[in-house]
């Protein structure tokens, strides 16, 4: 029988060609073809001044850099994240301020957030957790209030929209994932939009130690000339995984198609069914369904059921703040504990298909 994993791994039939035209041309490092990704992530979904970078993490860690967030500074963000998310914050040496959730959809609570500011707070990170948009007219309400600079956590959101605006032009920064098993893969990377232009261009420079390949022009000795002025970071795509990700941008709208399709046949399938409440989304956002998640009682029988039948079914990413690094659990959390508790995924990826749907509910409404 087959089994059904809970991620996949998408790579277009084309990228074979396109990375071995990079490897035979021996230029392997940061490019044209990073060039030629960045244009395409903002002529293809509409993300704004994009700027790839070599991982999600690098993509959060250098917003927070050039926002200006320092030692003392408190960053707002939700624990029901990875764990990167309050990591780069510390990086900063600044402080993670956790606010809770809605339980109905894993996503930053608006009242939460307007509760955890202080004088010291100088940013909101918001997570569109399972690619479901934030609550974004709010928060960015609040930010303008009180003086804040947004971050989107959007490594799940690729090719979301909220309110007929494509996630990666709404927010002071924008930082997306093509991690091994999001929606687009460049094996390792990320991106962050810039709203700013002048931003993209600080950057620019400090995604390669400070130094903006453009300006800084090789001499007749060989060497490039340049004088450094600002503290920078080897976060830099290459070309090899620019090619990859150029290739995985074919047809990739018609991919989130396919799983809204599927994430359609779920809501049918499983709405009303005893044990399961599933999230509630609203209808002016589009998910970018990188997750299928719902809450489900007697979370341990219903994993062992499936699996069972060669599902996996699983908990993402329990809440953060349990980690020591973080000082421990923020108490009072009260939609987090309860989302803690039930929240379970089921599998929603390219290679799921409409039988493999189908047999999956109908696995899950036998019982368990």
């Amino acid at each position: 029988m087959k089994n059904i994993s809970i991620y996949n791994t998408f790579i277009h039939p084309t990228a074979f060609q396109k990375v071995n035209e990079v490897l035979h041309s021996t230029f392997l490092s940061e490019g044209k073809k990073v060039q030629e990704f960045e244009s395409q992530l903002s002529s293809y979904l509409g993300i704004i001044n994009p700027l790839a970078v070599n991982s999600g993490t690098t993509a959060l860690h250098l917003a927070l850099d050039i926002a200006g967030i320092n030692e003392g500074d408190e960053v707002i963000l939700p624990s029901q994240t990875f764990v990167a998310t309050g990591l780069v914050i510390l990086q900063q040496k600044a402080t993670p301020v956790f606010a809770d959730i809605n339980y109905d959809d894993g996503n930053i609570s608006v009242e939460s957030i307007k509760q955890k500011i202080t004088a010291k707070t100088k940013a909101i990170i918001c997570v569109h957790w399972g690619g479901y948009p934030c609550d974004m007219d709010e928060i960015l309400a609040i930010a303008k209030e009180f003086n804040l600079i947004v971050i989107e956590d959007a490594a799940h959101a690729l090719g979301a929209v909220y309110k007929n605006n494509c996630i990666g032009s709404l927010s002071d920064y924008t930082c997306f994932s093509f991690q091994a098993i999001k929606h687009i893969t460049t094996g390792d990377g990320g991106a962050i939009a810039f709203k700013d232009k002048s931003k993209h261009n600080e950057g620019y420079a400090k995604r390669w130690f400070g130094i903006n390949r453009d300006t800084a022009t090789q001499t007749e000795l060989g060497e490039r000339n340049y004088n450094i002025e600002t503290l920078g970071y080897k976060y830099h795509l290459n070309d090899y995984s620019a090619s990859l990700g150029i290739a995985n941008l074919l047809e990739f709208k018609e991919r989130l198609s396919h799983r809204e399709q599927i994430v359609n046949l779920y809501n049918k399938g499983l709405e009303n069914t005893n044990g399961i409440k599933l999230f509630n989304y609203k209808t002016d956002r589009q998910s970018a369904n990188w997750l299928y998640g719902f809450h489900v009682e007697n979370r341990l029988n219903f994993i062992k059921k499936l699996k069972s039948q060669n599902i996996t079914a699983s908990v993402i990413h329990q809440r953060i703040d349990r980690n020591k690094v973080f000082g421990g659990i923020t108490p009072h959390l009260i939609n987090q504990e309860k989302f803690d508790l039930s929240q379970i995924h089921i599998p929603i990826h390219d290679n799921i298909t409409i039988d493999d749907a189908n047999y999956i509910i109908e696995t899950i409404k036998t019982g368990w």
